[in-house]
């Protein structure tokens, strides 16, 4: 059997795809996380919150224009995971936030 004839089934959509297909669709289902202007963000960048935010359990308010730096992206589309002083597990939604 030769490389051409081989195939995998791609669970997602239901269907049998040439295995050269599929690692391209693999690579073509990378999250884009996109903050509250549409800049595309990536690990590592930093950003400037939009509005005040109340951090639930740390009895802790997050001003507009607070800078969070080195933003890890959680494989979902809205959240990002950052670190800031004194709260530990800060997931943030990328819609109130904008990248410096």
């Amino acid at each position: 059997m030769s490389d051409t004839d081989s195939y995998i089934y791609d669970e997602a959509s239901g269907e049998w795809i040439a295995a050269g297909d599929a690692t391209a669709a693999a690579t073509d289902d990378a999250v884009v996380v996109r903050d509250s202007v549409g800049n595309v963000l990536a690990d590592g960048d930093q950003v400037t919150l939009i509005k005040d935010l109340t951090v639930k359990g740390a009895g802790q308010t997050l001003k507009r224009g607070t800078l969070i730096k080195s933003i890890r992206l959680t494989g979902d589309a809205q959240e990002i995971d950052c670190r800031y002083e004194g709260i530990k597990g800060l997931v943030l939604r990328a819609e109130f936030v904008r990248k410096r």
